[in-house]
């Protein structure tokens, strides 16, 4: 019994097509192509399934893998077809003729077309793209007019005649346009900003491109991406800017904007959050979208067609969301730099969590046709590794899993909704394939708490705040644009502030906190302490300097314009004015050598102590104070102190150590002989411990 659900994927050496739930093999009549697999792609109706190799493309019936027909173009790189399959496209490297101008890179093919015996097939236009983005034509719903980008101009043309253009649309300056789908025959163009004035999205129906039915003009936009919903009724405008002028991020800013394709309503989004838009989609019933937002931990909102918040999912370290083709369910994850993390939702049921998948680390995320499965696949080149296609039931189990050696391209073939069975995709949960049983034999559940590094000291403990993400109870991430707030650079806190630390401003900054006041550890209020006395002591020293009256100090001397004695020392000073004419007079060697030894003199008798204070004084004043004759002072710890603190250190070690390993013996890992005694000697060592803390 062939599967209604089928996949295809390219690997470095085959091409395969594969049916899914419920029978899981290989499409029996399809012959799986082998060498150089450039490309392969599904016709959005799902009819056929094309790949390009050295020897050409091949056209295949998806339904039963047999060949239609094959083309002899070895140079091609991407195919892409129309809506509903009737034409096919080509790209194929560009080159240069005999004559030096470029080839006709583009080729447009009827897909299925008899040719007379004898004949080649011919296509039905050329046209020259060098870039590989944007070179695909646009078609409408009833692929009745295509159109393709050109200079200032976007032009349309009869599908079934691609020979010269049916009508054009002029926009000076049009860099990107996108055709609307349903029967609303719209398309949008942007224009970017130029000589001063703003950018620009105009909306037109084809053919009548005198005056556009709905437009809107903004700033910062340098690029956009147009997403219409499914009926072409309305369209969101992401704008994005290459540099953010603001310097709040290094990948430019982004806005995004509404508009109706009758013109009734055209409206920016306002968004609650700040930060960058990470992803934005359309949900399939046209009457909402969803959008991730915001510094991590994002945001998630969901909005209806007239830009009004209609809920809001927990914060996250989202960056994607992708509704089911069903509209019922939404899948926001987190993909690239993020865990892989991916929540469902039933949006039926009060928006409520179905579950949370660990994907690993996809580059691919993509739902079933029916709602009832979600494929996610590890590509090459963003990874060589690891590759492979992994199908998880919505309910959240994992259904197959298959490795590959490099995994380029993986998809699901498109199916209309009529023509998959009916029934909740939650129940029956489906049997999972032995794959999956044994992929679920082979991943690893840690021995430890997975967790971020927390030091030996903080161990135990409750993480502050400042540590937390938003979603975690943590502040919000805010961005000050460089202008020093707290911190030196705007970010954070002061460079000599401990993160984690009770924050105190520094000084010099208005509202700043008294850095004596709070709680102290005890190794700060000893070494606060020690600090006090010493200036106590200082003070003391200072009352009995020679020099001074009443024990004030002396006042502070005046510079000025006065003799050449000022500014020495009292010795020299005294000796410069006692001095005749007659002996300024004698040689200078006797004077400097005379005020070297008087000087010396005077120093060898105030070295002992401070201020002219001898060793024996200052000795029986510290013994008067009640200090220690070494200085050790209330402050200083004896010996035995000294060596009940090592032993305390010791202890709290060896209690860490034995708590380690009680968390891994719980964590279901086998421990050895010696680490089970350990654990056994931990109410020894903590009665050991509570007693010298006692004694200290």
């Amino acid at each position: 019994m062939a599967s209604p659900l089928q996949f295809a994927y390219r690997t470095q050496t085959a091409i395969g097509v594969f049916d899914a739930a419920p029978v899981y093999e290989a499409l029996p009549g399809f012959v799986k192509p082998q060498g150089n697999l450039r490309c392969c792609v599904y016709s959005p109706c799902g009819r056929y399934f094309a790949y390009a190799t050295n020897d050409g493309i091949s056209v295949v019936d998806a339904s039963v893998g047999h060949v239609l027909t094959s083309l002899p173009l070895p140079m091609v790189y991407e195919i892409s077809f129309s809506p509903g399959g009737t034409y096919m496209s080509t790209w194929e490297r560009p080159a240069k003729d005999e004559n030096g101008d470029a080839t006709k890179n583009v080729k447009v093919w009827r897909t299925i077309e008899d040719v007379p015996e004898g004949q080649e097939k011919q296509p039905l236009g050329r046209f020259v793209y060098k870039n590989m983005s944007g070179w695909n034509l646009q078609y409408t719903a009833d692929e009745k007019f295509c159109a393709r980008l050109v200079t200032n101009e976007v032009q349309f043309y009869n599908s079934n005649d691609l020979s010269a253009p049916w009508n054009r649309l002029r926009a000076e300056g049009v860099t990107d346009f996108a055709i609307a789908p349903g029967k609303s025959q719209n398309v949008a163009v942007f224009i970017p900003e130029r000589k001063g004035q703003p950018a620009a999205v105009k909306v037109y129906n084809v053919p009548q491109f005198s005056s556009p039915i709905s437009q809107k003009t903004f700033f910062k936009g340098d690029k956009v991406q147009l997403k219409w919903n499914a009926l072409g009724t309305n369209l969101i405008v992401l704008a994005q800017t290459e540099v953010d002028k603001s310097n709040k991020s290094y990948y430019g800013e982004t806005n995004m904007y509404l508009l109706s394709a009758n013109g009734s309503f055209d409206a920016r989004i306002t968004l609650d959050k700040e930060g960058p838009i990470h992803d934005v989609s359309w949900s399939p019933n046209s009457k909402e979208f969803g959008v991730v937002y915001g510094y991590m931990p994002a945001k998630t909102t969901i909005f209806n067609h007239r830009a009004v918040p209609t809920h809001s999912f927990p914060l996250g370290p989202r960056n994607t969301i992708i509704f089911s083709p069903t509209g019922r369910f939404a899948l926001v994850a987190g993909f690239g730099n993020l865990a892989g993390q991916i929540d469902v939702y039933d949006l039926e049921k009060d928006n409520r969590k179905v579950t949370t998948i660990e994907s690993g680390n996809p580059s691919v995320c993509q739902w079933s046709p029916d709602s009832r499965y979600i494929m996610t696949a590890t590509t090459s080149p963003r990874l060589r590794v690891d590759n492979g296609v992994k199908l998880w039931h919505v309910g959240g189990g994992i259904v197959y899993n298959e490795d590959f050696n490099e995994l380029y391209n993986v998809m699901w073939r498109p199916a209309a909704a009529d023509a998959l069975p009916a029934g909740d995709p939650l129940h029956p949960v489906p049997t999972p394939h032995p794959s999956a049983l044994k992929y679920l034999g082979t991943v690893k559940t840690p021995s430890k708490p997975v967790g971020a590094y927390r030091p030996p000291g903080a161990r135990g403990s409750s993480t502050p705040l400042h540590f937390k993400r938003e979603d975690e109870g943590g502040a919000a991430h805010t961005v000050s644009n460089g202008v020093p707030q707290i911190g030196p650079n705007g970010f954070g806190r002061p460079r000599n502030q401990i993160p984690g630390a009770e924050f105190t401003r520094p000084a010099g900054i208005p509202g700043a906190i008294a850095a004596d006041g709070g709680d102290l550890s005890k190794a700060a209020a000893k070494n606060k302490k020690k600090r006090n006395k010493k200036a106590k002591e200082g003070e003391g020293n200072a009352t009995d300097a020679p020099g001074s009256e009443g024990g004030l100090a002396p006042p502070p001397r005046e510079h000025g314009n006065g003799s050449p004695a000022e500014g020495r020392s009292p010795e020299r000073r005294n000796q410069g004015q006692g001095h005749s004419s007659q002996h300024r007079s004698q040689s200078r060697n006797n004077f400097n050598g005379r005020n070297r030894s008087n000087t010396h003199r005077a120093r060898s008798q105030s070295r002992p102590g401070h201020f002219g204070q001898s060793a024996q004084q200052q000795q029986q004043q510290q013994q008067q104070q009640g200090g220690s004759p070494l200085g050790g002072g209330d402050g200083a710890m004896t010996p035995a102190q000294s060596a009940n603190a090592k032993k305390i250190r010791s202890l709290q070690k060896k209690i860490r150590a034995i708590e380690d390993l009680e968390m891994r013996h719980a964590g279901g890992e086998k421990l050895e002989d010696t680490q089970v005694k350990k654990i056994a000697t931990k109410p020894s060592v903590m009665k050991e411990l509570e007693a010298l803390e006692r004694e200290q």
